[in-house]
Formats: C-alpha cells, sequence, structure tokens
C-alpha cells in the first residue's frame, strides 16, 4: 500500500513539473513577442522625431512663441532683409574702374577736349562718373568752381549711397525689442497661470519661461543677422566715396595740367 502511495506521489510531482515546463515555454515566446513590439514602437517614435526638418521645427517654434508676438518680429526681418539686397545690388553697380575712367578722360580732354570727356562720363554709370560730369560741365568758371561743383555735388552723391540704411537701423533696433516685448508678456502669463494654480509648480515655471525667451531669441536672430548686412553696407559705401575723393583729386590735376599746358 505504501509503495502504492509513494508512486501516486511520484506520477504527480512528474505531471506538475511537465505543466510547469509546457506553460514556462508558452510564455516565453509571448514575451519574446512583446519586446520586440515595444522595441519597434521605440524605434518608429525615434525616427519620427529625427526625421523631423529644420523648416517644420522654426514652425513649431514660432508657434510656442505667439504668432501674435513673433510675426512683427519675422517681418523686421522680412524688411530688414529686402532692404539689405537691394542696396547690395545698388552698390555693387555703382562701382567703377576709376583709373580705367580717369585714362580715357585724360585722353579724350588731350585729343577732343573738355567736351569729349563729357560724352565718356555721360555714358558711364555710377556716382564718379556723375561728379565728373558735372566738374567738367563748370570747367570754363575755373579751376575753384570745379572743385566747389564736385565737393556739392559729391555730398548728394553720399546721400543716394546711404539711402535706406536707416531702415535696417531700425530694424537692427526694433527686432530685439520687440523679443524682449514678448518676453515680458509671457512672463507675465506665467505669473498668471501660477497664480491661478496656486503652487510655484516647476512644469509651469518652466512651461511659461520656455515660450517668453522663445520670442527673445528670435529678435536677437533677427538683430545680429541685419548688423552683418549693416556693416558690410558701410564699409563698402566707406570704400566708394574714398574712391570718388581721389578721383575727384585726380580730375582736377589732370585739368590743371592740361589747362596750364595750353
Amino acid at each position: 500500500m505504501k509503495k502504492l502511495f509513494a508512486t501516486i506521489a511520484l506520477l504527480g510531482v512528474l505531471a506538475s513539473s511537465s505543466l510547469y515546463a509546457q506553460d514556462s515555454t508558452a510564455t516565453e515566446p509571448a514575451a519574446e513577442a512583446v519586446q520586440p513590439a515595444e522595441t519597434a514602437s521605440v524605434d518608429a517614435s525615434a525616427i519620427a522625431e529625427e526625421e523631423q526638418s529644420f523648416h517644420e521645427v522654426l514652425k513649431d517654434l514660432f508657434i510656442a512663441g505667439g504668432p501674435a508676438y513673433m510675426t512683427p518680429i519675422l517681418m523686421c526681418m522680412i524688411i530688414g532683409l529686402a532692404i539689405s539686397i537691394e542696396r547690395i545690388i545698388v552698390l555693387n553697380l555703382a562701382t567703377t574702374n576709376t583709373k580705367k575712367l580717369l585714362g580715357q578722360i585724360e585722353d579724350a580732354i588731350s585729343k577732343g577736349g573738355v567736351n569729349a570727356a563729357l560724352d565718356i562720363t555721360r555714358n558711364t554709370r555710377g556716382p564718379v562718373a556723375s561728379i565728373f560730369t558735372q566738374g567738367l560741365m563748370r570747367h570754363h568758371e575755373g579751376i575753384d568752381m570745379v572743385e566747389k561743383s564736385i565737393v556739392s555735388y559729391g555730398g548728394v552723391e553720399m546721400g543716394k549711397l546711404e539711402k535706406g540704411l536707416i531702415w535696417i537701423s531700425l530694424m537692427i533696433s526694433l527686432g530685439p525689442m520687440l523679443g524682449f516685448f514678448g518676453t515680458v508678456i509671457g512672463m507675465v502669463f506665467a505669473f498668471d497661470d501660477i497664480e491661478k494654480a496656486g503652487d510655484i509648480s516647476p512644469s509651469i515655471v518652466a512651461g511659461g519661461m520656455k515660450v517668453a525667451l522663445i520670442t527673445t531669441v528670435g529678435g536677437l536672430i533677427v538683430g545680429m543677422t541685419l548688423q552683418i548686412f549693416y556693416n558690410y553696407l558701410v564699409s563698402k559705401i566707406d570704400s566708394l566715396v574714398n574712391s570718388m575723393e581721389d578721383a575727384s583729386i585726380t580730375l582736377v590735376d589732370i585739368l590743371v595740367k592740361h589747362k596750364l599746358s595750353k
């Protein structure tokens, strides 16, 4: 009888161990199936974040900063860039090879007189040629009058070259100021949210400050970008003005030389 009970107990143990083994082997594939699914979902989200393009990031920041505050900053950038590009084109077209022009004028005066030189300056583009034209038109009134005419018309041409710079300077100042204004307004709204919540929660403070500071970042980007263009334009204008002054002195010397030689 004892052997029978021992045999039954042994069979029970073997049966339970076989059932446990079957359950473990059944749950392992299920766990392995769940793990790849979770990994696949994580990889998909990571790929979606990596695939976000640069302009989409800018769009999200623009929306986060608030269109009411970011739109004026964006308009400052557009207006400033438009004026800067227009000025760059005009100044590059105003550049003249003064040495070549002076050589042509001297040859024309030697061969055909001042009228021949006037034909050359009138057909040449740029502020230097315009100044030469005004000076040569008054050669019969004397060298002093030629110099006065060159100085007076040189100021006019300088004003034309500096046209539009005041607006670029305005956009450089206005962009950061608008950004700071948006930051102040955003901080006011952040403090209102803290007051409504009744608790200084890090999430509330950080969220409000993040949105508020985006406008400041946008304004600083506008100011720094336009400042680069502004400095380039100023240096280009200075170069043209120096060229005009040197060429005007040389023109007067040429007129004196040919007048004294007669």
